[in-house]
């Protein structure tokens, strides 16, 4: 079970580091679909620990609450569980990621993955 953890950890690191390399080629829709992909599978890790299972859901919120997470972050979650739609798909939305927002949410992956990471 804890190498199945490490991995979630892993592929959750990896992204984060790809969601900062693409922030600073500009490329802010990547990086913020990153960010929520990263915390995702941080959550999924922690759940995993706590649980032994996985559930395939993107709903940060949701995850959020299955591993009792502090109530400060779920703001933050909601924030980014939009971002994976609206940065995938063309047609719902036509906003540009800003620098401001992707540092944002740079900043809210780095806290909630550092949480994460002390709870397992």
């Amino acid at each position: 079970m804890e190498n199945e953890i490490d991995r979630w950890i892993k592929r959750s690191e990896e992204d984060f580091e790809t969601a900062k390399a693409n922030f600073k080629i500009r490329k802010y829709r990547f990086a913020s679909f990153l960010c929520q992909q990263a915390v995702e599978k941080a959550l999924k890790a922690l759940l995993l620990k706590k649980t032994k299972k996985i559930i395939r859901i993107h709903d940060l919120v949701e995850l959020g609450k299955r591993v009792d997470i502090e109530n400060n972050y779920y703001d933050s979650l909601e924030k980014l569980t939009y971002v994976y739609v609206d940065s995938r798909y063309p047609d719902t939305s036509d906003k540009d990621y800003t620098l401001q927002e992707t540092k944002e949410d740079l900043k809210i992956a780095e806290e909630v993955i550092k949480w994460i990471k002390k709870k397992i």
